[in-house]
């Protein structure tokens, strides 16, 4: 046979049948680890949230909120044990990033959250404000976070958000700095006064009381000394 007549006969033999089972077995086995990953993310959330089940109710927005200072549009990314990045809150609908709407008045922060739960902040739960790059697992530039820090039951939280307006950053660091000092400086000084009039209170006490005993030892020696 001729060299060209080979190279007819090569051709003219059947392309490779393709192995449709093995490729369905491997999309099927990637399918099922996936979904698999997936319930193990689910069944971690649900735990976490067990766990974190003695988290109050968030407060809500009261009636009167007052004049607003400051308000932003932007992105909740989530909240975390103050200081702890990683430690993530899910309880109460916190780990749950949205939209969010911020407005900050004397009265606190108000966070309201399309298609997730609000929550209020009341100035006296303020613990202040800073700039970050990450939380709950959310990495930004460096100052690209606002993080409020802030006092709900026994726990201190930390609540990332980021404005659609990054510059509009510092200065709501520096109203809630502002905010939550001056509150905390109240609290102590009603304390400081509370203190004060309660131990006022005593020592006027003591003295009518050593007053008492005092009148009540001279009446009696006068008794005696005339029974004598």
């Amino acid at each position: 046979m001729t060299p060209p007549l080979i190279h007819l006969a090569e051709a003219q033999k059947s392309a490779p049948v393709t192995d449709w089972a093995a490729r369905i077995g491997w999309v099927v086995g990637l399918l099922v680890f996936v979904v698999f990953v997936y319930w193990l993310m689910r069944q971690g959330w649900k735990w976490r949230g067990t766990l974190q089940g003695d988290l109050p109710e968030l407060p809500s927005t009261p009636e009167d909120l007052g004049e607003p200072q400051l308000r932003l549009s932007g992105r909740y990314h989530g909240s975390t044990t103050a200081g702890q990045w990683l430690d993530r809150i899910v309880a109460r609908g916190l780990g749950t990033r949205s939209r969010a709407e911020l407005t900050l008045t004397d009265q606190g922060l108000d966070v309201v959250r399309p298609g997730a739960e609000d929550f209020f902040v009341p100035a006296a739960a303020l613990r202040g404000a800073r700039l970050d790059k990450g939380i709950a697992g959310k990495v930004l530039p460096e100052g690209g976070l606002l993080i409020v820090t802030w006092r709900h039951g026994d726990k201190d939280i930390d609540s990332g958000f980021r404005s659609d307006r990054a510059g509009e950053h510092p200065a709501w660091v520096e109203a809630i700095d502002r905010l939550s000092t001056a509150r905390q400086g109240t609290s102590e000084t009603s304390t400081t006064e509370h203190g004060t009039t309660e131990h006022g209170t005593t020592e006027h006490g003591t003295t009518e009381h050593g007053t008492t005993e005092h009148h009540t030892s001279t009446t009696e020696h006068t008794e005696t000394e005339g029974a004598r």
